[in-house]
């Protein structure tokens, strides 16, 4: 999970056209929801809001933060609105079906909240919540892993984030010998390029952070 700039993209044209009350999200055609998709990736790139993996592999559905039965008044504004995985273990079909009881505002929001400030990912493909989080951020932290399915300790997400660092691990591993002036170029070179790519915080992470 990474922060996202929800003011750098414009909310799509199209939500105007609909209205809670009037409207369900059923009523919203193909090419609106394409619009809509288009939006997303601007703001997302092609990565899964939650666990930030391709979406190409992982299918992808338009996710409402707030479900949209329960805050109905939320169907098309465009800030309740994110591009998640299709996977049913995790993410926004997970949090929605999977997760049970959960309160909305205990869970940490891309848009709004820096995941950085909660989560540490490692290089085993696991997610660390920082130790120096108050008590109501350590609960925030710990209910977005469970309601979003994140970090089980073996699974799926674990192995994907894992696979993706090991190739940086074992880059790390050989540089023993470069000074600091040429890993902070190399370092600097490799986050570059990872930036858009899936599981970026994982791999920004592993490079950045001892």
């Amino acid at each position: 999970m990474r922060k996202l700039d929800r003011g750098s993209v414009a909310a799509p044209a199209c939500l105007a056209n609909y209205q809670p009350g009037q409207h369900n999200w059923n009523d919203v055609s193909a090419h609106d929801r394409s619009q809509i998709q288009q939006q997303l990736e601007q703001l997302q790139g092609r990565r899964c809001a939650y666990c930030e993996g391709p979406l190409g592999a992982l299918g992808q559905h338009i996710e409402h933060f707030r479900r949209k039965h329960r805050f109905v008044y939320q169907t098309f504004v465009w800030g309740n609105l994110y591009w998640s995985c299709d996977q049913r273990d995790s993410c926004g079909h997970y949090k929605d079906h999977g997760a049970g009881a959960y309160n909305i505002n205990e869970l940490i929001e891309p848009s709004l909240d820096d995941p950085d400030a909660f989560f540490r990912f490692r290089s085993d493909g696991t997610i660390n919540i920082r130790s120096t989080l108050q008590p109501a951020d350590r609960r925030k932290a710990e209910e977005t892993l469970r309601v979003f399915n994140l970090n089980p300790q073996w699974g799926r997400l674990r192995n994907m984030r894992k696979a993706v660092v090991s190739g940086y691990v074992a880059m790390i591993d050989g540089c023993s010998g470069f000074t600091a002036t040429d890993l902070r170029n190399l370092f600097s070179q490799e986050l570059a390029e990872a930036e858009t790519q899936p599981f970026s915080t994982a791999i920004r992470h592993v490079l950045t952070e001892p």
